[in-house]
C-alpha cells in the first residue's frame, strides 16, 4: 500500500478488482460462445486467484498488525461468484445449451469461497483477541 496526495492506494485491490472483472467477461463469452476460450479461462483464472490471495493475504497481515482500517466485505465476492455459477447453470438449462462450466471457473469459485472461510476465521480470532 502506498500514499498517494495523502490517500492509501491499494494496488492490490484494484488489481483484484480488475481480474475479477476480467474474468466474469471471459467466463460470460465462453458461455456465449460454447467453449470458445476455455484454455484462456484456465490462464486467467490462476493469475485472478493467484492475486486474490496476496490482495487478501496482504489484508489480513494489516489487520493483525492494526493497519487495517477500509472495509471491503469478501461476501461481496461469494456473492456475485454464486449469482455467476447459478445464472450460467440456469440458462444452460433454460436454453438447453450445449455448454460445459471449465474446470477452472469451478475450481476459482472453490478458492474463493475458501478464502472467504479463511479471511472470516481470521477476523473472528482477531476480534477475540482484542
Amino acid at each position: 500500500m502506498i500514499d498517494i496526495f495523502g490517500r492509501r492506494f491499494n494496488y492490490w485491490q484494484y488489481l483484484a478488482n480488475f481480474w475479477s472483472i476480467v474474468f466474469f467477461v471471459v467466463i460470460v463469452y465462453d458461455f456465449i460462445y460454447n467453449n470458445a476460450v476455455e484454455g484462456a479461462l484456465e490462464i486467467i483464472a490462476f493469475i485472478y486467484v493467484g492475486t486474490l490471495a496476496i490482495y487478501v493475504g496482504n489484508k489480513e497481515f494489516e489487520r493483525w498488525y492494526s493497519r487495517h482500517s477500509e472495509q471491503h466485505p469478501g461476501e461481496l465476492f461469494v456473492l456475485a461468484w454464486t449469482m455467476l455459477i447459478f445464472v450460467l447453470l440456469a440458462l444452460t438449462l433454460i436454453f438447453n445449451k450445449d455448454y460445459h462450466m471449465p474446470s477452472a471457473v469451478i475450481s476459482s469459485y472453490i478458492a474463493v469461497l475458501t478464502i472467504l472461510a479463511i479471511t472470516e476465521k481470521s477476523k473472528s480470532l482477531h476480534r477475540r483477541r482484542k
